[in-house]
Parts: structure tokens; sequence; C-alpha cells
């Protein structure tokens, strides 16, 4: 059986790039062939509606019914593959929806036995199939990110070169090392991904700068990083990867150049 390597992008402050960085990563390591499965684990659902699922807020098969059906014990292996979406123009990615009702999942969460492994049973049948699943998760420090965490060998923090986007990382990384010592020793912070940056700014430059001071010593820094594009946000209305809709685009490029620098990032 072939492994399965599994990603969290993750950072509890909102807006810095999480399921664009997702579906565009999903989209690019598919590239050479890889089958991938992307999770959306945000009640948000912006990567639901980005990977081009209709009508999600009344779609049934979705992670949502998954996270019941194991609360409740009802869990069967037929219940997972129904709620497999495929992608409209790619064969190699795939998708597990979500919708608000997700929030409620993590209500629940709260008073069960061992709730940071729920996400483990939904995983099981899933293990060997893909070669890479990632997961999407809401800005938060919830129980969704620590079922991620909980099941993933890697963790990818995104963050834009905005002051706000950069504060707070310490109770990021406080909860991946709660979560590698007590739960997933595989666990590892991958490292930090600058997203929508213009590297002509003084403020990119600085953020940059002061992630580096405050950071390198326990994590690093990728080497690539994601240029602004307002094409990124053209691909998403029209539920397409940026490499797919704008084959030359920076961003794109920056995605294809991010697959590569991973796979000689995780060691297992």
């Amino acid at each position: 059986m072939k492994s399965t390597v599994i990603y969290t992008i993750a950072n509890q402050k909102g807006g810095v790039g999480k399921s664009s960085t997702v579906l565009n990563l999903g989209y690019a390591l598919s590239r050479n062939g890889a089958k991938v499965l992307l999770i959306d684990l945000d009640p948000q659902a912006s990567l639901s509606v980005c990977f081009g699922v209709v009508n999600h807020e009344k779609e049934k098969n979705t992670a949502v019914r998954l996270f019941e059906n194991v609360l409740s014990e009802k869990l069967e292996q037929e219940d997972i593959f129904s709620c497999i979406h495929s992608h409209a123009t790619n064969e190699n990615i795939n998708i597990i929806p979500c919708n608000i009702g997700l929030a409620q999942i993590e209500d629940r969460l709260r008073n069960e036995v061992g709730s940071e492994m729920t996400l483990s049973e939904i995983l099981r049948p899933l293990i060997g199939k893909y070669d890479y699943i990632i997961y999407d998760t809401s800005p938060s420090l919830g129980l969704l990110l620590i079922n991620a965490l909980s099941t993933s060998d890697g963790v990818i923090i995104t963050v834009s070169p905005q002051f706000l986007s950069a504060l707070g990382l310490e109770a990021l990384i406080k909860t991946i090392n709660k979560t590698r010592k007590r739960v997933n020793a595989r666990l590892e912070i991958l490292g930090i991904l600058l997203t929508m940056c213009d590297p002509r700014t003084n403020l990119y430059k600085d953020i940059r700068e002061a992630l580096e001071v405050f950071y390198s010593e326990h994590l690093s820094i990728f080497k690539t990083y994601i240029p602004y594009s307002t094409k990124v946000g053209e691909a998403n209305l029209n539920k397409q990867s940026i490499i797919e809709f704008s084959p030359d685009n920076k961003a794109g490029q920056a995605y294809m150049a991010l697959a590569l620098e991973l796979k000689n990032k995780l060691h297992r």
C-alpha cells in the first residue's frame, strides 16, 4: 500500500490565504499524477466554494455528515466515499466539502471522550488511496484544528505580510507542540509560508525580517513566497486553481515552486 502524506494549513488569523493555499498547493501536487484529497474543516467553507461544490450550504454529503456519523457511532465506509466530490477539470484532485453545520460539530466535540481523534476514523479507509491529503482549517485554535493536527504529518503556517497576521503565532505553535507531545509524535511544523506578498514594499521586508528574528531559531520560513495577484481572486470566482486559470501568473508559478520545495522538506 502506498503511503499518504497529510498536511494541515493553519493560522488562527483569517484572511491569510489558507483556502487559496490548500486549493493551489493541492493542484500543484496533482500536476505530476499524484492523487490529492482536500478536506474542508472551516465552517466558512471558502475552500468548498472555490473548489466548485454546488449549493454547498444544502449539500448533505459533507464532512458535517461524517463527523455526525462518527459521534453517533454509525459511520460506514460507504458514507465516507459518498462524501468525496470530484473536480470539474482535474481528475486527480477531490474534496470532502463542508458547510456552516461544522460549527455545531465543534461544539459537540467538547463533550466527547477522545474528541481530538474523531477525524482519524474518517481517514482510516482513505489512507493509501491518496498520495496527499490537505486540510483547510478555521481561524481558531479549536477542536477541529486539533483533529487536523492529530492526524497530520506536517503543518504549514500561512502568514500575510501584515503586522496583525504575524501576531499570535506563539499560541498556534504552542498548540501544535502540545499535540505533537501528547497525541501525534510524527507531526512537524514545516515552516511559515508568506502569502499575498509584494516583495518591493518595506512592509514585506520588515515582516519577513521580524519573522526571521523571532522564529528562525525554531521554525523555518519557506524560500518560496506567494506574490499578491488579483488573478487569484478571479480564479477563485471561476472555481479554478490559479495554475489552471492563468498558467503564466507569478502566484501560480510560486505554488508550483512551493510543491517542489515541500517534497524535500518533510522527513518521514
